[in-house]
């Protein structure tokens, strides 16, 4: 047998694999990944679903939590090695439950649709109705559209707005309620811009026997912040992503009171729905939910709701109409029907000018969801930047100069004006930069 010591082999494969940073790794996603660095630099974010989150949150998203597997909750994992994990977690859920004052939060949902799947799980069974808002009206998909699970799997009874003013009418949430009496009626949704009347729906769901579940993904930033009313203590269960107008990563959380619901929904999550948790996202959570404690991040959500009101009474004031006839949130949904120009058309001509939004139905749509008669707007991203109303009214008229020339001109476009608002955004994006240390 050779006694000799063993070779130290020269392994530059491994050197690489420890050292390389992405651009040397792999060029072609560095290069994808600086191309959308310069996207979100260069144009103006209106996506009303869209934010621009921290460096910290991003470091937090890219950190070494990356590598860990965590199945289980604090305390009780089914991985070694997770004393760590337990920390970030902890931090997590009690700055949740500082944030939107609450008793009990989970941290773990990968996105917005398993947080509500994991509601479902937990609190109905398979052919049960519930009750949410119309997608047609501003409703989301996990809200009992046919063509997703909550549509397929239970059995959906879907309120709308009225025609007239385009708003939510209680009287009939209350009507159909107690026509169809549903296990769980869901308040929240994705392009409503109105304030929810949570004591309406409070009141419907205890007539009824009703559990009531708020989604508030899209206003969670503004509850935190004092600008929209809380869904608590009125809400047995509230459900939201993290990275709309909260500004964290793009990830889920379910919020409630009774300890109750506190085995159900924990199993749901895990492990009735995942696996391992991201522990990486769950950091940056934590990192987000901290930012939104500060006494800035409450005057940054009612900057936000300012921002919109300036944006809506530009777009007006330049010929289009909005939805409902204004917005009390961040959001509202343009129509385009009088300058018969299409969602699908007006995103694609204000993306040419270095406006980013997207098509979105409006209520009583006539137009397909891939075409669409209307577009939604947001002003979380532009907030961020530090936009203000002054921004946001030479925002609004700019949007409006690019949809009279689609109006003019076809889904072609005005050239020569896209070019011009090109030039505008530039200097806006300019006094106003985003990342500028990256």
């Amino acid at each position: 047998m050779s006694t000799a010591p063993a070779q130290i082999v020269d392994t530059p494969a491994m050197d690489a694999f420890w050292n390389d940073d992405l651009a040397t790794a792999d060029p072609e996603i560095a290069a994808a990944i600086s191309k959308e660095l310069g996207r979100q630099r260069d144009k103006i974010e209106l996506i009303a679903s869209e934010n621009i989150a921290s460096r910290a949150v991003l470091e937090a998203t890219g950190s070494v939590f990356t590598n860990k597997y965590a199945e289980g909750y604090p305390g009780k994992r089914y991985y070694g090695g997770c004393d760590y994990a337990d920390v970030v977690e902890t931090l997590a859920i009690e700055r949740a439950k500082q944030l939107f004052g609450c008793n009990f939060a989970n941290v773990q949902p990968n996105s917005g649709s398993q947080m509500n799947q994991a509601v479902f799980l937990a609190l109905l069974q398979p052919g049960d109705t519930f009750m949410g808002l119309d997608l047609n009206s501003g409703g989301h998909l996990t809200h009992g559209s046919p063509v997703n699970m909550s549509g397929k799997w239970f059995n959906p009874v879907s309120y709308g707005v009225r025609e007239g003013d385009e708003r939510i009418d209680m009287d009939e949430v209350a009507r159909i309620a107690r026509e169809h009496k549903p296990k769980l009626i869901i308040c929240g949704g994705t392009a409503y811009s109105r304030t929810w009347d949570f004591e309406a729906f409070r009141r419907i769901a205890d007539e009824v026997g009703a559990i009531l579940l708020c989604d508030m993904s899209h206003i969670s930033g503004l509850v935190a912040g004092g600008a929209h009313p809380s869904p608590f203590p009125l809400c047995d269960i509230v459900t939201s992503t993290t990275h709309k107008s909260l500004r964290g990563p793009r990830s889920g959380i379910i919020l409630w009171n009774d300890e109750k619901f506190t085995k159900p929904l924990n199993m749901a999550v895990f492990p009735g729905l995942q696996g391992g948790p991201l522990m990486h996202v769950i950091a940056a959570k934590a990192v987000a939910f901290r930012e939104a404690l500060t006494p800035e991040f409450k005057d940054y959500a009612h900057r936000i709701v300012e921002n919109a009101r300036a944006l809506a009474a530009s777009l007006e004031e330049n010929g289009l109409r909005i939805v409902s006839g204004g917005t009390d949130n961040h959001s509202m949904l343009v129509d385009l029907s009088a300058k018969d120009v299409t969602g699908k058309d007006a995103e694609k001509g204000l993306d040419r000018a270095w406006l980013t939004c997207n098509k979105n139905g409006i209520p009583f749509d006539t137009r397909s969801p891939f075409v669409t008669s209307g577009i939604r707007l947001g002003t979380p991203a532009g907030t961020t930047r530090g936009f203000g109303p002054a921004e946001f009214r030479t925002v609004g008229k700019l949007i409006a100069e690019v949809v009279d020339g689609l109006s003019k001109n076809g889904p072609e476009g005005d050239a020569q004006v896209e070019e011009s608002v090109r030039s505008r955004v530039s200097e806006l994006c300019r006094a106003f930069p985003v990342y500028p240390g990256m």
